[in-house]
């Protein structure tokens, strides 16, 4: 139940208090091969049996490797900034009995908790993580939660390495600040986005850049530009529920364990899939009764899979009806379907024809109402409000694009980005 690199002395303990959740983006509940040990879709912060936070000590300004090589080798936490060849500032931590300590990135390295890979437009993951190098750092962020009530969580650029250090060389973006302590970015930045009044009154905030200190700043020109924004006075790092991280290949969902508790559960989506399959929904051309594969989904599609014109929302199953012999097609997805242009039977209208498949991952829903709304142009289906949450949040894209995407399969959402679903239901 805890973190997988725990000391020995650090055991589950019986119902641990649940800080919260990260939930990747655009893998719908599980990666597509199956979550396995620290490399998983979503990571639950429990409470540690036994405190691992670290806290700011002593500042040490050093002139020579020599010296820089002492201090590191006192096996204590450290944050190096190199200012110049001959002046390194480094700044020790020691144990803090107060907090817990939650490491995010792409190593597989003992320190990382949650190992976390760059996510593909399609959800889907690459099979050859090497052929695209990762914009995603090794060591990219760390989450630090108050072992105390509220269990306020809070979310630093950058994690300590095996050696126990955060190294920001000549070229990293660093700074003295006015009361004297260092602070710096990592090279491709931890973004953050606190909404307001999620779940119920959600309202998007403004995305910000979060530095190796844990302060607040406006975002620089682009992604990885050498000037740092200015300091968003009265800005905090404290992660609320619904909070959006962004490491730059991977963005990750923040749901408190209160919020958790309010929020629609597995079972609940299920019952609303039998719910839906219940009222027995009939395609209008081959009058055949549809139904929504069971909860997870399988990645292959079913013979009485509903399918949908998105142009309209007119509910069909799959068939060969309305196809327009116009135009090049346009390449199919990776599920098999087409993104060509079809005719609907019903309406005339023209528009790509998908299959819908149900939003599996509870933690995305901003309430627990009917599915009766589709995501442009995946397919995928949830309720009306929850549709229209993430067809209005634009997370960052490449260097200093933003725009919005499907949370279940991470596909860039169109204008609107979501259509009403009509189903027929059955004429006897």
């Amino acid at each position: 139940m805890n973190s997988p690199n725990q000391d020995e002395d650090d055991v589950p303990v019986k119902d641990p208090i649940k800080y919260g959740e990260l939930v990747i983006l655009g893998y719908n509940g599980s990666l597509p091969t199956g979550d396995r040990g620290r490399r998983k879709s979503h990571f639950a912060l429990y409470r540690r049996a036994k405190a691992n936070g670290v806290k700011p000590s002593t500042v040490h300004i050093l002139t020579t490797p020599q010296d820089s090589k002492a201090v590191n080798s006192r096996g204590q936490h450290s944050i190096s900034f190199t200012l110049s060849r001959n002046q390194t500032v480094v700044v020790e931590y020691c144990h803090d009995n107060n907090t817990d300590m939650f490491q995010i990135g792409r190593s597989t390295e003992s320190p990382i908790d949650f190992v976390v890979t760059d996510t593909s437009g399609g959800g889907k993951e690459g099979e050859d993580p090497s052929v695209a190098p990762s914009t995603i750092s090794r060591f990219a962020c760390r989450v630090v939660c108050e072992r105390s009530p509220p269990y306020t969580a809070r979310i630093y650029a950058a994690g300590f390495d095996s050696s126990k250090n955060i190294f920001l060389g000549e070229k990293a973006t660093k700074w003295k600040n006015p009361d004297g302590h260092m602070d710096g970015l990592t090279t491709n930045g931890v973004l953050v986005m606190h909404p307001d009044g999620f779940p119920e009154d959600s309202r998007q905030g403004l995305w910000r850049e979060i530095s190796v200190c844990g302060d607040v700043y406006a975002l620089r020109e682009t992604r990885s530009g050498p000037t740092r924004g200015t300091l968003a006075e009265g800005e905090s790092s404290a992660l609320r529920d619904g909070s959006l991280v962004d490491l730059c290949g991977a963005t990750l969902l923040w749901r408190t364990g209160e919020g958790l508790l309010r929020a629609p559960t597995i079972r609940h989506l299920e019952a609303l899939r039998q719910e839906l399959n219940a009222a027995r929904p009939q395609c209008p051309v081959g009058l055949s009764t549809l139904a929504f594969p069971s909860l997870p989904r399988s990645h292959s599609l079913e013979e009485r899979q509903p399918w949908v014109y998105l142009t309209c929302g007119h509910v069909h199953g799959r068939h060969d009806w309305g196809q327009r012999s116009e135009g090049q097609e346009a390449p199919r997805d990776g599920d098999g379907s087409s993104l060509a242009r079809r005719e609907c039977p019903l309406c005339r209208s023209v528009g790509p024809y998908v299959p819908l498949w149900l939003g599996c991952e509870p933690a995305v829903y901003v309430d627990a109402g009917a599915p009766t709304h589709a995501l442009v142009p995946c397919g995928h289906v949830c309720s009306e409000r929850t549709v229209r949450y993430w067809a209005e949040t634009p997370l960052p894209h490449g260097t200093h694009a933003f725009r919005p995407v499907c949370p279940f399969c991470s596909s860039a959402l169109g204008t609107p980005g979501w259509t009403r679903l009509i189903f027929q239901g059955p004429i006897d």
